[in-house]
């Protein structure tokens, strides 16, 4: 498969479904009740998962294993938020969200074409996100996790959807590492 947009447009892809993903889990939460919840509850679900496929994509060239646990770890994370599984009262989903966001924050630091400072906020929302796993242990540094996680994934939510990345850097990047492109298209093509 053909990339069909620039690395840049693709990144502010992934940026509008993951504003979108976050924008529309607020007002379902606070809105839906019953049954309608779980159903309205699968449009913020489907966004984060698009965004995250995107987000693979560009950052395969970093490293092709570290794009793939991610992905996998967001994947398998939404897939738990999606069927409410929290046992023990233990937020699974959100486990796997906080590892998608450490990856992420490691895969950012190791590329040439995102701003090393998201590295640090997406590291930030990672911990804060592990730390929000079992709010009943503590409330206040569940509350303080929950701000910090949305405020440090939050701008990189924004910087995606608003400067996407640089496509010079990200293409002098994936020069580096052609064999995983073509393996990576070869397959998808299959």
């Amino acid at each position: 498969m053909k990339r069909v947009s620039s690395p840049a447009k693709e990144a502010r892809i992934a940026g509008a479904f993951y504003v979108l993903s976050f924008a529309s889990a607020i007002p379902i939460e606070a809105l839906v009740s019953g049954r309608a919840l779980y159903l309205a509850g699968l449009v913020p679900v489907l966004c984060f998962a698009v965004a995250t496929l995107i987000l693979y994509r560009i950052f395969v060239p970093v490293s092709r294993g570290l794009s793939v646990l991610a992905a996998f770890s967001n994947l398998l994370g939404l897939a738990f938020e999606a069927v409410e599984w929290q046992p023990h009262k233990i937020n699974v989903a959100m486990a796997f969200h906080g590892i998608f966001c450490l990856l992420i924050a490691f895969l950012i630091l190791q590329s040439i074409f995102l701003p090393r400072a998201l590295s640090a906020l997406m590291a930030l929302a990672g911990l804060a996100w592990l730390i929000t796993v079992s709010p009943q242990r503590a409330l206040l540094p569940h509350v303080f996790a929950q701000v910090v996680g949305f405020a440090s994934e939050g701008a990189f939510m924004l910087w995606l959807l608003a400067k996407g990345l640089n496509a010079a850097k990200w293409h002098e990047q994936s020069a580096a590492h052609p064999l995983i492109l073509e393996k990576d298209t070869q397959n998808i093509q299959r």
